[in-house]
């Protein structure tokens, strides 16, 4: 089992920067991959970020490419999720996720954190 708790969401105003955390515990947390999704109020959740075990590997959802970064720090059992100018459509609860696999895909992340609310004001 792996327990994760997101933090670092909250009010910005477009052009701004947040950075979001994820910590990790229980199981090993350098085993998984971590993905970021998001999912704003009607719509389904969207891929954001996915960075492999090692930090080797890193993907990005066209949408964010360029202005969003994601990073782990294995030695603290955290992943972050730097966003920077940020936009209106970029409001939403972002989550994190851990998996067997680096991929864009929901369905191959077998634990979730609760959430965090980043909202985007034009």
């Amino acid at each position: 089992q792996v327990q994760l708790v997101e933090s670092g969401g909250g009010l910005v105003q477009a052009g701004g920067s947040l950075r979001l955390s994820c910590k990790a515990s229980g199981r090993t947390f350098s085993i998984y991959g971590m993905g970021w999704f998001r999912q704003a109020p009607g719509k389904e959740r969207e891929f954001v970020a996915a960075i492999s075990r090692s930090g080797g590997s890193i993907y990005y959802a066209d949408s964010v490419k360029g202005r969003f970064t994601i990073s782990r720090d294995n030695a603290k059992n955290t992943v972050y999720l730097q966003m920077n100018s940020l936009k209106p459509e970029d409001t939403a609860v972002y989550y994190c996720a851990a998996g067997r696999l680096t991929s864009s895909d929901s369905n191959e992340y077998n634990y979730w954190g609760q959430g965090t609310q980043v909202t985007v004001s034009s």
